[in-house]
């Protein structure tokens, strides 16, 4: 059973999603929070597998709330916009994706299943649409990130990620099979404590591994 908070100051929202995923099966929602401080109270409460948190809340916002959350729960953003301007500073604060609030039915539910699976929820275009619109940015590589615990084939996949490929695609880029390119994304994870694939993909930017414009 994959249990489920939702964060949104607007009821109507959070009864909507409340009504669809209670309905699905091996899903439960355990709590709703009209804030990003009663998200964490609640999350440190009911330990859900999936947190939908939406960016802008009164008081203590999403980005805020996601910052703060302990290890454990998998967060997606809910925000009005695909390139909302918090997006990226939420994935780099702990999210595993996000979602538009007008996402389909299906989508949404997808989306729950993905994310409480482990993996991140981050289409490669949409990955390389928010290299594209953010790291550019940055200053300077982020020096303080440490990527010495990797060999340079983990390197290579690293930036790779970062770029938005998939494993597939970085399979046939370094002339591996898929299977080889998911054991060295698993083990660049591992090394660098990122919790999923979204992180990787923040690492790689925030290193210079991986730069607005390259490919």
């Amino acid at each position: 059973m994959i249990s489920i908070l939702l964060a949104d100051d607007q009821a109507l929202v959070r009864a909507g999603f409340r009504a669809l995923l209670d309905a699905q099966p091996g899903m439960t929602v355990v709590a709703e929070a009209a804030d990003g401080a009663e998200a964490l109270a609640l999350a440190a409460e009911h330990r859900p597998d999936v947190v939908l948190m939406d960016v802008r809340m009164p008081g203590m916002d999403g980005l805020e709330a996601t910052r703060r959350m302990p290890p454990g729960p998998k967060i997606v953003i809910l925000t009005t916009f695909e390139l909302d301007e918090y997006v990226f500073e939420a994935l780099r604060n702990g999210a595993s994706g996000f979602l538009v609030k007008d996402t389909e039915p299906a989508e949404l539910i997808q989306a729950v299943r993905v994310v409480a699976a482990g993996d991140a929820l981050l289409s490669p275009g949409v990955t390389r649409r928010l290299i594209a619109e953010y790291a550019s940015r940055a200053k300077r590589p982020d020096s303080s990130l440490d990527l010495s615990p990797l060999t340079d084939r983990e390197r290579e996949v690293l930036a790779l990620v970062g770029t938005g490929m998939t494993n597939d695609e970085i399979a046939g880029k370094l002339f591996m099979s898929p299977a080889t390119a998911k054991t060295h994304v698993s083990r660049t994870m591992m090394k660098l404590h990122a919790r999923d694939r979204a992180q990787l993909v923040v690492i790689a930017y925030e290193t210079g591994l991986v730069r607005p414009g390259w490919s």
